[in-house]
Protein backbone atom coordinates (compact mmCIF):
# COMPACT_ATOMS: atom_id res chain seq x y z
CA UNK A 1 0.00 0.00 0.00
CA UNK A 2 1.57 3.25 -0.83
CA UNK A 3 1.54 5.80 1.37
CA UNK A 4 -1.28 9.15 0.88
CA UNK A 5 0.60 12.31 0.00
CA UNK A 6 1.91 14.59 2.65
CA UNK A 7 0.29 17.98 3.51
CA UNK A 8 1.99 21.03 4.00
CA UNK A 9 0.76 22.79 6.51
CA UNK A 10 -1.14 25.46 6.91
CA UNK A 11 -2.77 25.08 3.93
CA UNK A 12 -6.17 26.19 2.41
CA UNK A 13 -8.21 22.58 2.32
CA UNK A 14 -11.75 21.95 0.73
CA UNK A 15 -14.16 20.39 3.12
CA UNK A 16 -17.92 19.19 1.61
CA UNK A 17 -20.04 18.19 4.37
CA UNK A 18 -23.28 16.14 2.70
CA UNK A 19 -26.44 15.55 4.65
CA UNK A 20 -30.57 16.72 4.86
CA UNK A 21 -31.38 20.04 3.70
CA UNK A 22 -32.87 22.10 5.74
CA UNK A 23 -31.70 25.50 7.75
CA UNK A 24 -30.65 24.02 11.38
CA UNK A 25 -28.46 21.70 9.42
CA UNK A 26 -26.79 24.78 7.32
CA UNK A 27 -26.68 26.73 10.91
CA UNK A 28 -24.79 23.93 13.01
CA UNK A 29 -22.41 23.05 10.22
CA UNK A 30 -21.43 26.98 9.93
CA UNK A 31 -21.64 26.71 13.96
CA UNK A 32 -18.84 23.62 13.73
CA UNK A 33 -16.57 25.82 11.47
CA UNK A 34 -16.66 28.79 13.34
CA UNK A 35 -15.41 27.16 16.25
CA UNK A 36 -12.19 26.50 14.30
CA UNK A 37 -11.97 29.61 12.43
CA UNK A 38 -13.77 32.35 13.17
CA UNK A 39 -13.54 34.19 9.72
CA UNK A 40 -15.66 31.43 8.51
CA UNK A 41 -18.81 32.93 7.44
CA UNK A 42 -21.86 31.97 5.63
CA UNK A 43 -20.66 33.88 2.59
CA UNK A 44 -17.71 31.48 2.34
CA UNK A 45 -19.49 28.18 2.17
CA UNK A 46 -21.36 27.01 -1.43
CA UNK A 47 -24.31 25.27 -1.34
CA UNK A 48 -26.01 22.50 -3.93
CA UNK A 49 -29.50 20.85 -3.24
CA UNK A 50 -29.47 17.22 -4.83
CA UNK A 51 -31.68 16.61 -7.70
CA UNK A 52 -34.98 15.75 -5.54
CA UNK A 53 -34.02 18.72 -2.74
CA UNK A 54 -33.78 16.41 0.36
CA UNK A 55 -29.83 16.39 0.96
CA UNK A 56 -27.61 19.20 0.52
CA UNK A 57 -23.90 19.64 0.02
CA UNK A 58 -22.06 22.26 1.70
CA UNK A 59 -18.45 23.22 0.64
CA UNK A 60 -16.31 25.51 2.02
CA UNK A 61 -11.93 25.91 1.48
CA UNK A 62 -11.13 25.81 5.44
CA UNK A 63 -7.68 27.26 6.33
CA UNK A 64 -6.72 24.00 7.95
CA UNK A 65 -3.48 24.49 10.57
CA UNK A 66 -2.76 20.99 11.22
CA UNK A 67 -3.43 17.46 10.47
CA UNK A 68 -4.90 17.30 14.40
CA UNK A 69 -7.46 20.41 13.82
CA UNK A 70 -8.33 18.73 10.70
CA UNK A 71 -9.38 15.44 12.63
CA UNK A 72 -11.32 17.83 15.42
CA UNK A 73 -13.06 19.51 12.62
CA UNK A 74 -14.15 16.26 11.10
CA UNK A 75 -15.29 14.48 14.47
CA UNK A 76 -17.47 17.49 15.23
CA UNK A 77 -18.83 18.07 11.72
CA UNK A 78 -19.99 13.61 11.69
CA UNK A 79 -21.98 14.98 15.39
CA UNK A 80 -24.17 17.11 13.21
CA UNK A 81 -28.04 15.65 13.07
CA UNK A 82 -28.84 14.40 9.82
CA UNK A 83 -25.73 14.28 8.46
CA UNK A 84 -24.69 11.82 5.94
CA UNK A 85 -21.31 12.35 4.64
CA UNK A 86 -17.87 14.74 5.66
CA UNK A 87 -15.35 14.36 2.34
Amino acid sequence: MENPPKISFPCNYPIRVIGVSNEAFRRQVLDVFQKFDAGVDKDKLSYRLSSGGTYESIQVQFFAQSEGQLQALFEQLKRIPGIKMVL
